[in-house]
């Protein structure tokens, strides 16, 4: 047997193992005869378990969304300056060599890598890269850009694979926990370094001298960016600096995961309000800044289905009101439709729970319709089924005042919960098939409602108050109940209902979901991120990081069948119950 026919033999035997590894994409630099890289990158990440691939530069958007879709982490590998006509700036007269065939192509992949939550780690122009693409900015030279600095060697003789001066990483940063030192010895060869670290990331080491040495995400994502050349210590057997590559492949294993478990199951976000933003000129199909759910979003996310909400905003209870009333809820429900219709191609409308499998199976996107606070109805019992018929699965009773259905968390106690028109409401809403929903429902109200109900309730968008004394939110002990009554409730990632004091973060709404889950079961708690409506915070703060939930879920020790729960089957398994003894919608 040859030496080769031994070697493949010995690979295909452990295939499934290796199909397993990560693959970490690693941005190509330029030499004399063109795309070429230093071999301690790939090296690196063969050490610490990654199939790394070079990607040349190009700047065919569509080819590297392609290339993305294939890869589960990035590596920004070192070169040439950045050409500053990019960053707005004119060329300083101590700029080094660029290469202009990188420059555009890697910032474009950073930002898009970057929309798709992809681990990313940068190495000096890397690093930069990171900055600049991502809000930053960079000094052309550092001896001109911090003249009143006293600057130490950061070009150094030595040979790569030696440290020259150390860093000092931040207390509490990512780096900090990864390199468990606060003293780093590294190694220097750069000119240029990051000026200002931007919105979205922050500095986690510096130089003696001031310069940063390395930034990391202010979000609760996978970025990390150092100037040093880490890869090179690992050519020399030194493995001092082998944890940054492992974090990085940690990472990228963690991302692959959640993204095929993403494909396995069926995701549903039960309450978003992007119907509120239709008269705002936005665009659902394209990549909308206005808006945090959209077709791109929905797809980075990997996001299967949302539960649209027409909301309508508590007003004077009159005839002429209530007419005005019904023709925005209309104007919003037609708006959820007309998404469907004209991105037929890429999403559809679900009337029902196996409507939404059937989407997936196709690989499109669902919308489901809703009605965000009852007083849409006004005093018109019949609108219940009319609205039922247009395809709206769930109405919330009210919204952030009493109506003439019941008492909201936010309102004045005026019928002591429900009304009696509120009993009939919701006694038309079992006969018909429509999830009755009681986010933002005062308590008197939640209990009445919860004993009038022939069928489970749901709470679309609510947490914990045990952790957030907010009135919107659930006690203990509501909690309970509806969980006895088959009912779910979806924590929302709405900053003042994850916390009363600073800024919420995806970590609080993990800490809301394990509540939930202790005190109610696995089987009646979901995700209903209020999107659109003021939901969203660092970490989670759109659609697209919703993946990032996800992960987080996992590395908390949830399983796949319970991931499938919390994502949206115990709110469909409501739904089937409620719509079960109905006629289908035609």
């Amino acid at each position: 047997m040859t030496d080769i026919q031994k070697t493949y033999d010995e690979w295909h035997m452990s295939f499934p193992s290796y199909q397993r590894q990560p693959v970490i994409g690693i941005t190509g630099n330029f030499g004399e005869r063109g795309c070429e890289l230093a071999e301690g990158y790939f090296r690196s990440v063969l050490e610490a378990g990654g199939t790394p691939v070079i990607i040349p530069p190009f700047e065919d958007k569509d080819a590297l969304v392609n290339t993305l879709d294939h890869l589960d982490g990035l590596l920004l590998s070192g070169g040439g300056d950045i050409n500053p006509l990019l960053l707005g700036e004119e060329p300083s007269p101590r700029l080094g060599g660029i290469n202009p065939r990188r420059d555009v192509p890697e910032l474009l992949l950073v930002r898009l890598a970057y929309n798709r939550q992809l681990p990313i780690l940068g190495i000096c122009r890397g690093c930069q890269v990171l900055a600049a693409a991502l809000g930053g900015s960079v000094h052309q030279d550092i001896q001109e850009g911090m003249p009143e600095a006293k600057l130490i060697k950061h070009s150094q003789d030595l040979p790569r694979e030696y440290a020259s001066h150390s860093v000092r990483t931040e207390e509490g940063s990512l780096l900090r926990n990864i390199m468990q030192e606060e003293t780093l010895a590294v190694n220097s060869f750069h000119h240029q370094a990051v000026r200002e670290a931007g919105p979205h990331l922050r500095v986690s080491a510096t130089a003696p001298d001031g310069v940063i040495e390395a930034v990391e995400s202010c979000e609760h994502k996978s970025l990390l960016g150092v100037q040093w050349h880490p890869e090179c210590f690992v050519l020399r057997g030194d493995r001092s600096m082998m944890p940054l590559f492992q974090w990085l492949v940690a990472e990228a294993q963690s991302f692959r995961e959640a993204v095929r478990l993403h494909q396995r199951i069926l995701t549903l976000d039960s309450h978003c309000d992007t119907p509120m933003k239709s008269e705002m000129g936005t665009n659902f199909r394209h990549r909308d800044p206005q808006l945090l759910v959209d077709l791109h979003k929905m797809t980075e996310g990997h996001l299967d289905s949302t539960i649209m909400v027409a909301y309508i905003p508590q007003g004077v209870r009159n005839e002429e009101a209530y007419e005005s009333v019904r023709q925005l809820t209309e104007r919003r429900l037609n708006y959820i439709k007309w998404l469907a219709e004209t991105n037929r191609k890429h999403i559809g409308l679900a009337l029902t729970p196996n409507d939404l499998y059937w989407q997936k199976r196709r690989g499109r996107k669902a919308l489901m319709m809703g009605i965000e606070n009852g007083y849409a109805i006004g005093r018109d019992l019949s609108l219940i089924e009319y609205f039922r018929q247009r395809g709206v699965v769930y109405m919330t009773l009210c919204h952030n005042g009493d109506n003439d259905i019941c008492d909201s968390a936010r309102g004045n106690g005026e019928h002591g919960g429900l009304s009696r028109f509120g009993r009939e409401v919701i006694q038309e809403m079992n006969r018909v098939g429509m999830m009755v929903d009681l986010s933002h429902a005062a308590e008197s109200s939640f209990w009445q409602a919860l004993e009038v109900s022939e069928t489970p309730i749901v709470c679309s968008h609510s947490s914990c108050r045990a952790l957030c004394d907010h009135p919107r939110n659930l006690t203990d002990e509501q909690m309970r109940a509806l969980a006895e009554r088959g009912g779910v409730m979806q924590v929302t990632l709405y900053n003042g209902f994850l916390r009363t004091d600073g800024q919420a973060t995806v970590a609080d709404a993990v800490r809301h979901i394990n509540h939930a889950v202790e005190v109610m079961g696995i089987e009646h708690v979901g995700i209903g991120s209020d999107f659109d409506g003021d939901g969203g915070v660092p970490g989670v703060a759109s659609a697209s990081e919703l993946i990032n939930l996800t992960r987080l879920l996992r590395k908390e020790g949830y399983t796949a069948d319970q991931l499938r729960l919390l994502w949206g089957e115990n709110f469909l398994r409501v739904m089937r119950e409620v719509q079960r003894p109905t006629q289908p919608l035609s």
